[in-house]
């Protein structure tokens, strides 16, 4: 994609507040809206640099959005602890998560070369890859751990798909009422998935596709593996199939990674995660779908979720 020459795009405040943070002899030639995003305006910001190069960065800007204060802060803490780490992430350029100096709050941070891969073609190069980077970021041993995780689906706020199992759904609601299983603490990301990740956009290598980078760090916080996991195998049901969401644990100890010791309690954090998208469908297709997954209707999604959810029960319940 070619970055538009139109710095009207970003608001005027916003504006100087990115110029301050800019290098010397530095401006912002160019923007480009980002797609994929569900709570937040992504810009690409094209900067001209005074030997006539160019360089790229990202504006992340939260309109109206309830918690923009707590994300941002945790981005910026993610970005900063992963600095050095050997996990591909943006660098913390400048952040402002009360909207201090700009309209709304906002961050700024370095662009990462590569894209995100949401076909189906391929997953199963990807899959691996993608499972040896989550074992890699939950290795991690910050010296300030983010705050604990947050879950908020419950047992009455669960949408059951029109035409689901409706037997392996009750199953699965009642897996969610009972206690929260005991669990290690690990450094999880949150919405660690495809639309996160962005791979190399040359010709892989023998190896595999290679990761570039992994963005949107927003939600990271501390929990049991379980979670991210849970939340990739969700995804990645949606997207390609339930098989691959089931696949995906799987893969995930085979790289290195230590799931929850019982069945039930690996049961209970992917049934949470599962019944968590049931609320959100319709918001999760809709960034699929600019992205070029047209066949990925709410219908088509809602029935994957379906047959993932029942799968789930008929194989660890």
């Amino acid at each position: 994609m070619t970055a538009r020459d139109d710095t009207a795009t970003v608001r005027p405040a916003t504006l100087a507040w990115v110029s301050q943070h800019l290098e010397t002899g530095e401006r912002i030639v160019g923007t480009e809206a980002l797609h994929g995003g569900l709570t937040a305006e992504m810009r690409r910001l094209t900067i001209g640099r005074p030997d006539g190069g160019t360089r790229d960065l990202v504006l992340r800007t939260f309109v109206g959005a309830e918690h923009a204060e707590d994300w941002l802060h945790r981005e910026a803490g993610a970005l900063t602890t992963l600095t050095e780490t050997g996990v591909p992430a943006p660098a913390l350029v400048a952040v402002d998560p009360v909207a201090a100096q700009c309209e709304y709050p906002s961050l700024l941070m370095t662009h990462l070369a590569g894209r995100t891969v949401l076909d189906d073609e391929g997953v199963r190069l990807r899959l691996p890859v993608l499972a040896r980077h989550l074992v890699s970021i939950h290795a991690l041993r910050p010296v300030e751990r983010p705050r604990n995780y947050v879950a908020l689906t419950t047992a009455d706020t669960v949408v059951t798909p029109e035409g689901a199992d409706a037997a392996a759904w009750a199953a699965a609601i009642d897996v969610i009422r009972g206690p929260v299983p005991p669990w290690e603490g690990r450094f999880l990301h949150r919405d660690f998935q495809p639309g996160n990740v962005l791979f190399e956009v040359a010709c892989p290598s023998p190896s595999g596709p290679r990761i570039t980078g992994v963005v949107d760090w927003a939600g990271c916080s501390w929990g049991p593996a379980d979670l991210d996991v849970a939340h990739c195998s969700t995804v990645l049901a949606l997207l390609h199939g339930p098989a691959w969401g089931l696949r995906f644990a799987e893969a995930y100890e085979e790289a290195g990674g230590a799931l929850a010791a019982s069945a039930s309690e690996r049961l209970y954090w992917r049934v949470r995660d599962g019944l968590a998208c049931s609320e959100e469908v319709r918001s999760v297709v809709r960034p699929w779908r600019e992205a070029g997954r047209t066949d990925l209707t709410a219908r088509v999604v809602q029935e994957r979720l379906d047959a993932y959810v029942t799968a789930l029960m008929n194989t660890l319940g």
